[in-house]
């Protein structure tokens, strides 16, 4: 079998992800806009709102996934195929569990509905609804463990496959059924049988590539390594029960105090501003088997340069995005759903800082994530997921619906912002980690005066009389595509950084020109 450098791997997996992601995002936005033009505000609202309900309900996950991959980095490095087995009958036998637990979980909030759905009478066969969403999440943990096995073994871009085939396949689909029937049963009926039909294609996938797994035959693990493996797994529960309560809390808050029609409103942005982050995060999510394998064969040293490159990568993406978001997405918002949708530029604001500030953590989290760091900070996601729940009910009532959103900001800046770096470089690389708040303030300062440039010459349009939604959109998309990227590259021109990511993309294109010659 040809083997690939690290370097390959987080490239072919990262270009398949973000192809993957993109087709997506454009299937997903004409989803919307269909959606929205065929179905009244109240079920768009119901659709936010629901699906907020059932990440909540997926905490029974319990981040396995995560501490599973964990556990499979160094037998992979080292060939133990009966480790792998063994783990891998392990995460089948949580999974089966989850399942189960989602199932009744889920069917115990049905009573309590109506407590968090401010107009509930006005929308037809609601519990249907919410079941169809709760059959699909429990046939999503079905026969989809495998695909860990296989993004533990940096071929994450195969399940990408599949799950982008399934996703374009939903989405003709339920186009199709929004356009001729206006049936939103038969729409969510089309979730549950494509997320069914994903699933098998990558179970079988996985069982060709690792005849093994169908072996029924496994040493069970030693008990220190199973006490391990719960421990991370306890850890990884409390950074879930922080994730979603902070992530996934908005539009029960919403549709609680503001109302249903909001939940419709803030899940146009959230689609929009949801898509460019799994987009940006499929960079790292290509880039976190890699980064195992670097954690369990390399030293200390290395390993911190390469975080340090990759972080940098980060700074960039996610403010180039912040800008273009901030100045875009009213425009975008108006042509697509229409006037009646916008929110207020300060929320907007606020939205845009919770999207820059949530992808700057990425880079921490993947090599946290990877190098088995999750137990150091478990509490740091309860303190957070408290003072979100806090904050954003005190202020939801003093401003509506943009103090939802300003207590995420500020609960993830009194915590997550500052523990996760710490954890980071205390206990994975046993240094100070003073040189990366002040790498950080540095790149704020640097995104901020590109930020405020861009926002200049956009507002200038006005002057020159582009008023209309399109063109407004259409121009200040030129100018955010060129004036922070200019900026940014006269700055980092001379990093060492810059200097670093740019010999390793000359390396990667000399090895595809190799093995392109070697086939030829």
């Amino acid at each position: 079998m040809e083997t690939k450098t690290r370097t390959e791997y987080s490239a072919r997996n990262t270009t398949v992800a973000l192809l993957s992601r993109l087709t997506a995002i454009l299937m997903g936005y004409l989803l919307r806009v269909v959606f929205t033009h065929t179905l009244n505000e109240s079920y768009v609202g119901v659709n936010g709102l629901f699906t907020d309900i059932i990440q909540v309900l997926s905490l029974s996950e319990m981040g396995i996934g995560t501490a599973i991959t964990f556990a499979l980095y160094r037998p992979i490095a080292e060939g133990d195929i009966e480790k792998q087995k063994s783990l891998m009958k392990l995460f089948r036998n949580f999974y089966r569990i989850t399942a189960a637990i989602v199932a009744v979980g889920g069917s115990l909030f049905i009573p309590f509905m109506d407590m968090f759905i401010k107009d509930y009478e006005n929308i037809d066969h609601l519990t249907l609804i919410y079941v169809l969403y709760l059959v699909n999440t429990v046939c999503s943990y079905l026969l989809i463990y495998k695909k860990t096995l296989m993004d533990a073994h940096q071929l994450l871009y195969i399940g990408t496959f599949y799950q982008t085939m399934s996703w374009v396949l939903q989405d003709i689909l339920q186009i199709a059924v929004l356009i001729w029937r206006r049936d939103f049963i038969l729409f969510l009926l089309i979730n549950i049988a494509t997320t069914i039909l994903c699933n098998v294609c990558i179970s079988i996938r996985a069982n060709q590539r690792y005849p093994y797994l169908k072996e029924k035959q496994a040493q069970p693990l030693p008990r220190e390594e199973k006490r391990k493996i719960f421990s991370n797994i306890r850890a990884m529960l409390m950074h879930k029960v922080g994730t979603v309560i902070v992530n996934n809390t908005d539009n029960l808050l919403l549709s609680a105090f503001v109302g249903l029609v909001s939940v419709g409103k803030y899940s146009n942005y959230y689609l929009v501003i949801g898509s460019i982050r799994q987009m940006l995060n499929q960079v790292y999510q290509g880039i976190t088997a890699s980064v195992g394998n670097l954690g369990v064969t390399e030293d200390e040293g290395h390993i911190q340069k390469v975080f340090e490159a990759v972080f940098f990568i980060g700074q960039w993406m996610y403010g180039f995005a912040f800008i273009c978001l901030y100045e875009l997405l009213n425009p975008f918002i108006e042509i697509s759903f229409g006037k009646q949708y916008i929110f207020a530029e300060t929320t907007v604001f606020v939205l845009c800082m919770n999207f820059f500030l949530n992808g700057m953590r990425n880079a921490t989290l993947t090599f946290r994530d990877s190098m088995g760091l999750f137990w150091y900070d478990r509490h740091k996601a309860i303190v957070e997921a408290v003072l979100n729940l806090g904050i954003s009910l005190v202020l939801v009532n003093v401003m509506g619906l943009t103090g939802v959103f300003l207590g995420t900001l500020f609960s993830m800046a009194l915590t997550s912002l500052w523990v996760e770096p710490y954890v980071l470089y205390k206990h994975g690389f046993h240094k100070s980690c003073v040189g990366y708040f002040v790498r950080y303030l540095a790149y704020m300062v640097v995104i901020a005066i590109g930020w405020y440039v861009t926002d200049l010459v956009c507002r200038e349009l006005v002057v020159m009389g582009i008023r209309d939604a399109a063109e407004t959109l259409a121009a200040r998309l030129v100018v955010c595509v060129f004036v922070p990227n200019i900026w940014f590259l006269i700055v980092y021109v001379r990093t060492k950084e810059f200097r670093f990511l740019w010999e390793k993309a000359k390396d990667l294109m000399k090895n595809f020109a190799k093995r392109g010659g070697a086939r030829k």
